[in-house]
């Protein structure tokens, strides 16, 4: 069987909170953010920035629910800075032929981080 790589959710136009240099790696999202986009804990993602065009792959850790927080951590640190705005992507690998029953998760967030459509 052969599957389609496809997005299995978005958080468009996420504010970066924090950018944290002295850490091991990854990307702090709150947790309230996470559970709204089917993200888990150590998910893969992909990270693109509005701000510089910089795209990055990284892991996801949970934030405190409720706090807006998305920040770059270790290495991704250097890929933004506090103010950018960024997209977050998630995928499902789904079997060849069933893409038509998928519908991805999409949630816009206010400049707070707040989500505006739901």
């Amino acid at each position: 069987m052969s599957y389609r790589k496809i997005l299995k959710s978005k958080l468009h136009m996420a504010r970066v909170t924090e950018a944290n240099l002295d850490y091991e790696g990854s990307c702090t999202i709150d947790a309230e953010l996470m559970e709204l986009a089917d993200i888990k804990p150590y998910e893969f993602v992909l990270i693109s920035n509005y701000n510089n065009g910089e795209r990055f792959e990284t892991y996801v850790i949970p934030g405190a629910p409720g706090s807006g927080t998305i920040c770059l951590n270790g290495a991704t640190a250097h890929k933004g800075s506090v103010g950018d705005r960024v997209f977050i992507f998630s995928w499902r690998y789904v079997p060849e032929g069933d893409e038509d029953k998928h519908k991805p998760i999409i949630i816009l967030l206010d400049e707070d981080n707040r989500p505006k459509n739901l």
